[in-house]
């Protein structure tokens, strides 16, 4: 297991040292572009090199005091990752640094504790596109056991036929971000590896021991895969033989069923389908249960692999990984953006990145910062937060100045204790936030509100905009969602239109024709037609070559404003006599 990493010149990091938990799952989070995958491919990286040093030089080319060259490869013998070109393993792109030799960049890796430490660093140098890779400041001698990687990025790469691979070929998929291309050829080596096992324990008797048959269901890979299959998927894997002298190509088909206690039990008449034709969330699922399975390694790095799964999966996945660590005693490196993970997860197994450093957290209530954009933008909205105890969830700001706007002119007084909270996530991202906040502070009341977009309308509730998916759990949180398309939608009328930019009504009028849009009388009614629901209001308004901003240079804060009171919508005038109750409360 590794302890720590330590990059030196390595992409984004210039010399950082991160301190690893040794067993367990640590979730690495935070924002995009924050340096998660990159911890990830530096430790790949590592294992590449060392396995290749190992078995090109020998294991001596690891140990302490070695003073052989270094091992040198071209840019297509490399790959534990996919990289443009080999310069841009090095930050910002120079391999080649003033008074530093030609090996200036170094991923370290430490594991162990006290006087049993143990460190190996592996340094890199390029010279006319060529790699030159050596191990340096090591202290192993010739009995240490290295921990061993395993590196899985994001699921791609399933094809309809599958050969069966080489080590190095495996490799080369997955660092080209390929892993679905060699999930055939894992299933293979473990349903192998079953089939030896049950021929050993046969022996030359009729069947296999019950005790040896009960150890080898709890023990054995396969067993343990195909009893998780028909548990979560009502499925079991079918691997057919594979003989290199007469297959080409490695098959595995999938059989729906249902399982009675221990035992699966087929669909009657199911005909067995292939592998790829099941969806992508399963087999990303498939791929890191499998690989988390492999007794051939110790310290799995998953880039996330929650990305096409469903919550419930999401949770399920984490759940699997979590048994197969505590028997095994694994260690995994999860990077992921999944607030359902990250909500479940215990806050002193979160790794969190930020400002090229990463450090555990150290109470569960520093969570919210992952969940508000890693705190950075929106840390100084938590203290006002714990004084009003009311905020209103909006996808931008540009959206309450609106809002505001309108109060403004109906004549209610916008409460200055309300914390506005820019947030794009949708609905369930909006509860795990709220959950969150609400553990922090007690009293807090929310009112969410965002555009409807493609949501149906049915979806949405004429009277109290109620977003009708969700079920309400907490009545202090409301989740309001505009029943027209976009909240632009609410200022396409065209006499505040031309108040708002000088211009006279008929022209914007015809503007709005060439939009194919005909504003009726009743604009601000609930019962307004379908065709003013359903524009496109943003495009109308702001970002078309033809909107109101290009052609008559009127903001829609200007639109708002212009507006007289029995011109504003209804469901505004709900809105903003909601936001003045709760404020009052």
């Amino acid at each position: 297991m590794i302890g720590w990493v330590k990059l030196t010149r390595f992409k984004r990091y210039t010399d950082t040292r991160i301190a690893l938990k040794e067993d367990g799952i640590s979730f690495l989070a935070g924002g995009n572009n924050s340096g998660k995958s990159t911890v990830l491919q530096a430790i790949a990286v590592w294992e590449f090199c060392r396995s290749l040093l190992e078995n090109e030089r020998g294991r001596d080319s690891l140990l302490a005091g070695y003073k052989g060259q270094g091992l040198g490869l071209s840019d297509d013998e490399f790959s534990p990752i996919a990289i443009a070109s080999l310069k841009h393993l090095w930050t910002n792109l120079k391999s080649q640094v003033p008074g530093v030799d030609g090996y200036s960049l170094a991923v370290e890796c430490g594991w162990g504790s006290g006087e049993a430490e143990k460190h190996l660093s592996i340094t890199l140098a390029l010279t006319n596109d060529r790699l030159f890779i050596k191990a340096a400041n090591s202290n192993l001698t010739a009995g240490d056991v290295l921990p061993t990687v395993a590196y899985l990025p994001p699921f791609a790469g399933i094809t309809p036929r599958e050969n069966k691979m080489s080590g190095a070929e495996r490799r080369g998929m997955i660092g080209r971000g390929l892993a679905g291309g060699i999930i055939r050829n894992l299933l293979l080596d473990m349903f192998e590896a079953n089939v030896s096992a049950r021929v050993a324990l046969k022996a030359d008797r009729k069947k296999i021991k019950t005790s040896d048959l009960k150890r080898l269901r709890e023990d054995d890979p396969w067993e343990i895969l195909q009893l998780t299959m028909g548990r979560i998927f009502g499925m079991q894997l079918i691997v057919e033989p594979f003989n290199d002298l007469f297959h080409s190509a490695i098959r595995v088909k999938c059989v729906k069923g249902s399982m009675d206690g221990n035992t699966f039990k087929k669909y009657v008449n199911f005909n067995p389908r292939d592998l790829m034709s099941e969806g992508s969330g399963f087999l990303q699922w498939l791929s890191v249960y499998v690989l988390a399975l492999s007794p051939s390694n110790t310290t799995l790095l998953l880039d996330e692999p929650d990305s096409h799964l469903h919550p419930s999966l999401q949770t399920q996945l984490v759940g699997a990984l979590s048994d197969i660590v505590e028997k095994a005693g694994k260690q995994v490196l999860l990077a992921t953006h999944s607030t359902e993970i990250l909500r479940s997860a215990d806050h002193s197994n979160i790794l969190a990145f930020k400002s090229s450093s990463a450090k555990y957290l150290s109470h569960d209530r520093n969570k919210i910062g992952l969940f508000i954009g890693l705190g950075s933008d929106y840390s100084p909205k938590i203290d006002p937060l714990r004084q009003s105890k009311r905020m209103l969830i909006v996808e931008n700001d540009s959206d309450a100045r609106i809002l505001k706007a309108w109060a403004e002119k109906l004549g209610v007084v916008w409460p200055k204790k309300l914390v506005i909270w820019p947030w794009t996530g949708g609905a369930t991202e909006r509860k795990h936030l709220f959950g969150q906040l609400k553990a922090e502070i007690p009293d807090l009341v929310a009112i969410s509100l965002r555009d409807r977009d493609d949501i149906a309308l049915g979806q949405i509730d004429p009277e109290t905009l109620d977003d009708r998916s969700f079920n309400r759990t907490d009545e202090n949180l409301h989740l309001k969602v505009w029943r027209r398309r976009h909240i632009e939608n609410y200022l396409l009328w065209p006499p505040a239109v031309a108040r708002a930019s000088g211009q006279p009504v008929q022209d914007v009028i015809d503007l709005f024709a060439e939009h194919a849009l005909v504003v009726p009388d009743n604009f601000a009614s609930r019962d307004v037609a379908e065709a003013m629901i359903d524009a496109r209001g943003k495009e109308i308004s702001q970002e078309h070559d033809r909107s109101f901003k290009t052609v008559f240079g009127v903001e829609p804060i200007a639109i708002a404003s212009a507006m007289d009171p029995q011109e504003i919508p209804e469901d505004i005038k709900y809105l903003v006599n909601l936001i003045d109750e709760v404020c009052r409360d």
